[in-house]
């Protein structure tokens, strides 16, 4: 570098000024201005209007779409004219919040606020600790067990259980008509509720009975008042109201009742072992019906029936397909399984059954739906107790999902929250079993074949088929068995108008059962089985009372009609108690496998669509008919599913419009009446929130996969091309490839051949494949040269291991009622939110001709 007095004289200006101004004389014009402006801090500290200069600058460059290094005709230019920019959205990516606040947060909004009173729970939690350790601690495991041995002991005096029970009715009968002061109803509540906080920390079943047994005296308490108390109008048109929520309410205690009867005590039925002579295991027939399922998703049902645990001599399989197709016949020739095929397609699923059971003479029928793909110890697991006992008549397992429903994928709240059908296929069934109830539900069940025949095979009068099989069974006598044991799994529904459709039929086909064929009206079950058919289809009426509960605020927020003749305090005073112990007692009974609230959240999607078949069919039962579930379908791009969620939308806009007109009613024309106005504002507020999450699910989330992943950690060898091994596990599965982890990072390229050895039991399979991703650690493999004899070997090693859905309930999240709450009431601000979204882009997409957004 020249000396300064070297330097022309404009340039030792430039550099005396630069010394002056604290900046470099090479700097640019920014720098420069920026000095002219702030003067350079001292040595030591911040240089803050430097900082807030290069932030600025960060903001408009990113708000003009400009490079680092552009001219500044360029930038004159975006001043004026900016480039589109994508709106961004208001609703949030549920799955990436998920993802940076740990895998089993299940609130964002409980997030915040937990770090926020973090200090606080600090505190609490060391205090409530060192009160608990002073205390003396109870082995409630050897007072339970100690309860059951005195209750065994009084079973076996006579007479004593009706004693009891008539003694135990008058004393409720008592509780529930005794007349207390406001206050005292108060004070009831808390005492009672005191005693369910503490007792629902009591493991057992007798902890449980109890506090059933409080919420029927709560709700008893308060059906008496309502009915006593209540039922006092003003004019007819409130009268009409009044009297329709009263019907609506009616019920729902029916429902509460029916239910605790049908699920206070499960009888978690363990398997019977089966002979030691194999030779006189009998034959059985397995039935796979398909009508317009592709192949793809027929194929690994079919090999791993195959591959069940049986001798091959006294196993054959079937494939019932109702399709007609030549691609199915071949396949079937192929693969070396029966191909049953008829003329006539009458009574769809049921017909076709009932086609292959004159085709075909196993001792015993095993039924698959065509999605679901069986474990090989399916029969070791179900036909002990056939064998042991000859008046069984059918076995039933649960039907498991390895895929997420419109609610899980659409909530991401897969394998993280119990989906809709856990607590039918976890605590119902289970409850019914107690009773000689289970049901038949159409798969992964086996079915004696005399019986079946004797009932003249599959029910075909309704289109739930399944359900009113088990009814005839149950008329005549036969017995029939649940084992919570999950030994197969499937495709759950792709799309919400697809869940939807499943559930409108199951919905119609119950409500013909109930016109036609009664549990009440007819001969052959006991009282508990009726109670337990009689639950079941009840549970699909409630599109009506679920209806009501959601418009009913409105009747006041826009008419001002008192619905129930008392005051507020009256109201809260008895629904309070009612409402909060019966949810507790729900969520002990049921939060395994059904978190509180969220039985809101499905009968509002629900509730609309199952209203007029289950009316229709009510009257004419003969109308209707049988739909496929579709499955396998792909989601490539997200969207708001409108005609699906146009009720929710115009529902959602009718309780918005309550809160708003509720505002002016307290502050104008109903200012003597504060307390019912906020008690009716909160009822629409919780069925904005409600609503809001229904239209939340009619988003629908991409889903680009043919074949599902499911999570799986096994040994594994990686076979490299030079012929080394490297010791590994998998991380996941399907049908078209592997996720491994690697004990290290290995380089490799996407596309690189290798192969894959995995196990089952001592032998191994090897599996030629490719580098599909290479993340670190985490490789993803895709399988090469495929055939049907390596798909049946990936089955078996996968979908078909014996224990491959044994642990599946421990990936879920326990049940906490005020948790449970605030994710329900976050998902109907997402929902909004997401109908907001969806708003917008629908007017870009149209006014601006603009293509729609997919984030």
């Amino acid at each position: 570098m020249k000396p300064a007095a070297a330097l022309p004289k404009w340039s030792r200006v430039r550099h005396s000024l630069a010394r002056r101004l604290g900046v470099e004389a090479e700097a640019g014009r920014g720098a420069w201005l920026l000095r002219l402006l702030f003067r350079a801090p001292p040595p030591g500290q911040r240089d803050w209007p430097a900082l807030w200069a290069e932030r600025l600058g960060r903001y408009l460059r990113s708000e003009l779409a400009l490079g680092e290094n552009e001219s500044h005709a360029t930038w004159l230019k975006r001043v004026f004219f900016r480039q589109r920019r994508r709106r961004a959205h208001l609703a949030t990516n549920l799955r990436s919040a998920r993802h940076h606040r740990g895998a089993r947060r299940r609130s964002m909004l409980l997030g915040r606020i937990g770090h926020w009173l973090a200090p606080a729970y600090g505190v609490v939690g060391r205090a409530g600790h060192a009160v608990s350790s002073r205390l003396p601690t109870v082995p409630w495991a050897r007072v339970s067990e100690r309860v059951n041995v005195w209750s065994s002991g009084l079973d076996r005096v006579p007479h004593l259980k009706p004693v009891i029970l008539l003694l135990a009715a008058m004393v409720a009968v008592g509780f529930w008509t005794t007349p207390l002061p406001i206050g005292g109803q108060f004070r009831l509540f808390i005492a009672v509720s005191v005693v369910m906080i503490v007792v629902r920390r009591i493991p057992g079943r007798w902890p449980t009975m109890l506090m059933v047994s409080l919420s029927i005296l709560m709700t008893g308490r308060y059906m008496w008042w309502r009915i006593t108390q209540t039922l006092i109008f003003a004019t007819p048109v409130e009268a009409v109201f009044g009297y329709l929520l009263f019907a609506a309410e009616i019920y729902t205690w029916i429902v509460l009742f029916f239910g605790y009867i049908q699920t206070a005590w499960p009888l978690n039925r363990q398997p019977k072992p089966l002979p030691e002579d194999t030779d006189s295991w009998p034959t059985v027939d397995v039935y796979i019906p398909t009508y317009n399922e592709p192949l793809s998703v027929v194929s690994p049902a079919v090999l791993a029936a195959k591959s069940m645990d049986w001798p091959r001599d006294k196993l054959r399989v079937y494939l019932l397909d109702d399709g007609s197709r030549e691609e199915f016949h071949r396949y079937a020739n192929e693969v070396g399984v029966g191909y049953l095929t008829r003329e006539e397609h009458r009574y769809a699923k049921a017909g076709n059954i009932n086609h292959a059971l004159a085709m075909t003479s196993g001792e015993f029928i095993a039924i698959f739906d065509c999605d679901h793909i069986p474990t090989r110890s399916f029969l070791q697991t179900t036909m002990g107790e056939l064998i042991s006992d000859p008046k069984c008549a059918m076995v039933q397992t649960p039907h498991h999902f390895f895929s997420p429903d419109p609610f899980e994928r659409n909530y991401d709240t897969f394998l993280r929250i119990p989906n809709e059908g856990s607590l039918f296929y976890g605590l119902i069934q289970d409850g019914n079993d107690f009773w000689n109830a289970t049901f038949f539900c159409g798969s992964c069940a086996v079915i004696r074949r005399a019986p079946l025949m004797e009932i003249g095979g599959i029910a075909i009068e309704t289109v739930t088929e399944d359900a009113h099989t088990s009814l005839k069974l149950h008329r005549r006598g036969y017995r029939t068995a649940y084992l919570r044991i999950v030994q197969a799994a499937g495709l759950a529904t792709e799309s919400l108008s697809g869940h939807i459709g499943q559930r409108i039929r199951w919905a119609r086909g119950m409500a013909q059962i109930f016109r036609l064929d009664n549990p009440w009206l007819r001969k052959g079950l006991t009282f508990f089985q009726r109670i337990c058919y009689s639950n079941a289809m009840l549970h699909f009426f409630y599109g009506i009372p679920r209806l009501i509960f959601l418009f009913m605020p409105c009747a006041y927020l826009f008419f001002g009609l008192h619905v129930f003749g008392a005051d507020a305090i009256s109201v809260m005073a008895y629904v309070l108690p009612y409402l909060f112990v019966s949810g507790l007692a729900n969520s002990r009974i049921q939060g395994q496998y059904r978190h509180s609230f969220w039985a809101e959240v499905y009968e509002s999607v629900l509730a609309w669509y199952t209203v007029l078949p289950t009316t229709i069919a009510f009257i004419n039962p003969k109308k209707g008919k049988f739909n496929v579930t579709a499955k396998g379908g792909l989601i490539e791009q997200e969207y708001l599913d409108w005609a699906t969620s146009k009720p929710y939308v115009w529902l959602l806009a009718v309780n918005i419009a309550a809160l708003v007109a509720g505002i002016v009613r307290m502050f104008t024309t109903q200012r003597d009446e504060p307390a019912t106005v906020l008690m009716n504002m909160v009822w629409a507020l919780f069925n904005v929130a409600m609503l809001g999450a229904a239209v939340g699910v009619a988003k629908e989330a991409r889903q680009v996969r043919v074949s599902h992943h499911v999570p799986l950690c096994v040994p594994a060898t990686l076979v490299l091309p030079n012929g080394k091994t490297i010791a590994c596990r998998t991380e996941n599965y399907s049908t078209g490839g592997l996720g491994i982890v690697l004990p290290e990072e290995l380089v490799m390229e996407r596309g690189h051949a290798l192969g894959v050895a995995l196990s089952r039991g001592d032998i191994d399979y090897y599996f030629p494949a490719v580098v599909a991703r290479n993340n670190g650690v985490h490789l993803g493999l895709k399988f090469e040269d495929w055939s049907h004899e390596r798909e049946t070997q990936l089955i078996q090693c996968t979908f078909g291991r014996a224990d491959a859905w044994v642990r599946w309930e421990e990936e879920l999240v326990p049940d906490a009622p005020l948790h449970s709450f605030v994710e329900v009431i976050e998902m109907g601000y997402q929902g909004v939110l997401r109908l907001f979204d969806a708003g917008l882009d629908a007017v870009e997409a149209t006014v601006l001709r603009r293509p729609r957004q997919s984030g």
